[in-house]
């Protein structure tokens, strides 16, 4: 697992670490990496045009020094100055003096700096750091669009400007990075806004000894994929189908019997336990699953290590009742979609949930309906409904958060978008039901 701390995390180790070993130290091991990545980035740097966009803060500071170790291996390095009385003092005259190119940035005159990015071969964003606000003020949206119109690749230093650092929000303008190098550790930025950072590349300066002390619980975790395959169940030679398993699923309807196949063709698939279905799909499911026991109501269904219930159940009397039933099971369950909406609808059975290890799956809308809207803060939304509710909270998103009761967070950043489908939930509540029967806490059930 990596950890991901948050900005005032981030503060408190580096606040130590600068008595120790001074500010101007650790800005020049920050350039250094950050310098050794954008080399690698544009794969040779002799005669290859550099723009640095230099904020206030020390993120100007860091692309101003990385200028200086990219002029001495022979770019081109011009540092336009959003804010010249306030740019970083040390930085600017080392910048000077290796021959860079210095352009106070006038917003009565954007044209030059506008030439020089569009002219570069890639610009550096260094304009503000973790302590920004969302969005960015003018003249820095004027260049970033120039970047972006003529196709320029943009680098972040630590994180792209305009986006904030805990949340991933982003009000107005932003950079979009083609690639953000980071310092020290990663930030909830890089998973939540994951799309905006690019690649992600980690330049360690040696701040991990202090965040182990001033900060010994990360603000969340990523998992890797070793943490997955570390974790899946995978058969041994002793084990057959109950030893492994045997997970019940209900869902779906005569009305929507594809969520009745999805779910429980999807844990038939992640395990090599057995699957018990109970529902009024049962035809269907026996017609795609012949290996899957399906039966029409779940008093019928036999014994089972865990319950995966919700989609396509509808939000009636019959879905309630079957909810209940569910609820009367003393095993892990994995409750989605409509069964969601009951426990919004009907407080005894959200009571009843509470304590139990039990894993949520809302997308927005559903969490809306059971815990208030998600609003900016993903994490802190999770978490705040895993506490309430007393049980694992996977919100679904771009960025799926992970929450327990304990606080204890994942965040998982999606590559891509294609699991924005229909029935992509009906085929995770099967997985994770089918993890859960097979002897997986609720928190790794989920984050897996």
């Amino acid at each position: 697992m990596h950890g991901v701390y948050s900005a005032d995390q981030v503060r408190a180790a580096e606040g130590a670490m600068l008595g120790g070993v001074g500010d101007g130290v650790l800005m020049r091991r920050a350039a250094a990496g950050l310098a050794a990545e954008v080399r690698g980035f544009l794969g040779s740097t002799y005669g290859r045009r550099v723009v640095l966009l230099v904020g206030a803060g020390d993120n100007g500071g860091d692309a101003l020094w990385a200028g200086v170790g990219l002029r001495r291996r022979g770019a081109h390095v011009t540092a336009l100055l959003l804010s010249p009385d306030r740019a970083h003092p040390a930085g600017l005259a080392a910048l000077r003096s290796a021959r860079g190119r210095v352009l106070p940035v006038d917003p009565d005159g954007l044209e030059p700096a506008r030439a020089a990015v569009r002219g570069a071969d890639v610009v550096i964003d260094g304009i503000v750091g973790i302590s920004g606000r969302p969005g960015l003020r003018e003249p820095a949206p004027a260049l970033v669009s120039a970047a972006d119109d003529a196709g320029v690749p943009i680098v972040a230093c630590d994180l792209p400007s305009g986006v904030d650092a805990d949340t991933g929000r982003t009000d107005g303008a932003h950079v979009r990075a083609a690639m953000t190098v980071t310092f020290g550790c990663r930030k909830p930025v890089h998973a939540l806004a994951a799309p905006s950072c690019g690649p992600v590349r980690l330049v360690d300066f040696g701040l991990g000894p202090f965040l182990a002390e001033h900060a010994p619980e990360p603000h969340a975790h990523l998992l890797s994929d070793a943490d997955v395959g570390a974790r899946w169940p995978v058969p041994g030679p002793a084990d057959d189908k109950y030893t492994q398993g045997v997970v019940g699923i209900a869902a779906g309807s005569a009305t929507f019997p594809g969520a009745a196949v999805l779910a429980a063709g999807a844990a038939a698939l992640s395990t090599s336990g057995m699957v018990r279905f109970a529902g009024s799909a049962a035809d269907e499911v026996r017609r795609h699953w012949p290996e899957i026991v399906a039966t029409d109501g779940i008093s019928d269904a036999g014994r089972t290590q865990a319950w995966a219930i919700g989609p396509g159940i509808g939000t009636g009397d019959a879905g309630r009742e079957l909810l209940e039933a569910v609820l009367d099971r003393d095993v892990p369950l994995c409750v989605d979609a409509d069964a969601i909406t009951l426990l919004a609808q009907h407080r005894h059975l959200r009571d009843r949930i509470h304590g139990r290890p039990i894993v949520l799956t809302p997308h927005a809308g559903e969490f809306a309906r059971i815990a208030g809207d998600v609003g900016t803060d993903r994490v802190g939304a999770a978490r705040r409904a895993a506490a309430d509710l007393g049980v694992t909270v996977l919100l679904k998103g771009n960025a799926t958060v992970v929450a327990d009761p304990d606080g204890r967070t994942l965040i998982d950043p999606a590559a891509d978008a294609w699991a924005a489908t229909a029935g992509s939930g009906d085929v995770l509540t099967g997985m994770i039901g089918a993890l859960l029967a097979a002897g997986l806490a609720p928190w790794w059930a989920a984050g897996c």
